[in-house]
């Protein structure tokens, strides 16, 4: 089969299509016939090395496909065998074949674009748990939304508005990104990154200016950087701010455990492998899809590539040329 092997890390430039053996399902797996491979920003940390979870060379990345069931190991309920799937996988999902743990694995059936059932699993599981479980957003609080045209905001951006949120303020680079995040239902778009050039301060003051001079409730955050340490700065009494990324490269400030405790706030760290570990899929995905199917949810597609073309997938994203959910089709 074709597949995308990182023989070595770094950057864009380690990603090289190449033949390579067909992969064998185990127990408790099923070998798919990808149909689209998901791109995540986590994916360009996973060739550098730079993750939570150290990897091992060579690497296929991906961390999620759709695609159809054509064999099942041992053991493994043979009723998948055909049906159309979405699943999450350790690696190995830039390829025209992959092994999917079936805990991680859920039936789409053939309605649902394959780019679509992509952008719900990974980016739209970890938007649902980052208001549902790590910040318990609640009705009529303030929202803050990094990254608010990129595959995770892009998602949170309309949960936290469908779940009536008192104010939702959306955070992106460009005039274009922040017509998007208007469109899907922010109240208020701003540009943390560019404030964040004048240092933390202007971060908190950019972001209470949004929220009528008030401190924020929630922030869900993978900036980094003085775009952590800002937000950290806005957060109101009781307010929580989630961190799920660092596309900077560059960490925010320590905190002293005193300063929690003189604020009463919340900083929460999220990283989907450890909710999925505490079977954290099926009723985020259950929701998620259902909310699709009746029009409550639109999964926004930024790009489609071929598996030969995922270096420029991976140069684009970090470029922060894209929005949405980008995609790859062996």
């Amino acid at each position: 089969m074709r597949a995308v092997v990182v023989q070595r890390f770094g950057g864009p430039e380690v990603l090289v299509e190449a033949e390579v053996p067909d992969p064998v399902a185990g127990p408790g797996e099923v070998l798919v016939r990808v149909e689209v491979v998901g791109v995540n920003y986590a994916d360009t940390h996973t060739t550098e090395n730079t993750y939570l979870a150290p990897q091992q060379l060579p690497l296929v990345p991906g961390a999620e496909v759709v695609g159809r069931v054509v064999a099942c190991g041992a053991g493994t309920d043979a009723g998948l065998l055909g049906r159309r799937v979405v699943a999450l996988v350790p690696t190995g999902g830039y390829a025209e074949l992959a092994v999917c743990p079936v805990d991680s694995t859920v039936e789409i059936g053939e309605d649902l674009p394959g780019a679509d059932a992509c952008a719900l699993v990974l980016q739209g599981v970890t938007a649902w748990h980052l208001l549902r479980t790590s910040t318990r957003m609640a009705p009529g609080e303030s929202v803050v939304v990094h990254s608010a045209a990129g595959g995770v905001g892009t998602v949170a951006v309309q949960l936290a508005a469908r779940w009536h949120a008192g104010r939702v303020i959306a955070s992106a680079s460009t005039p274009d990104k922040r017509s998007l995040a208007a469109d899907l239902g922010a109240d208020v778009v701003v540009d943390a990154a560019a404030a964040a050039e004048a240092g933390a301060g202007a971060v908190r003051d950019l972001l209470m200016s949004a929220n009528d001079g008030e401190c924020v409730d929630v922030v869900l955050e993978m900036t980094g950087g003085d775009v952590f340490n800002g937000s950290y700065l806005a957060l109101a009494p009781l307010g929580r701010l989630v961190v799920f990324g660092m596309a900077s490269r560059r960490a925010g400030r320590s905190i002293p455990p005193v300063d929690l405790m003189a604020t009463s706030r919340t900083v929460a760290g999220f990283w989907l492998q450890a909710a999925l570990a505490h079977g954290g899929l099926r009723a985020a995905m259950d929701e998620l899809l259902s909310m699709t199917r009746a029009g409550l949810l639109r999964p926004v597609l930024g790009g489609e590539y071929a598996l030969a073309d995922a270096r420029l997938a991976h140069e684009d994203l970090r470029a922060r040329r894209t929005v949405g959910k980008l995609v790859l089709r062996p």
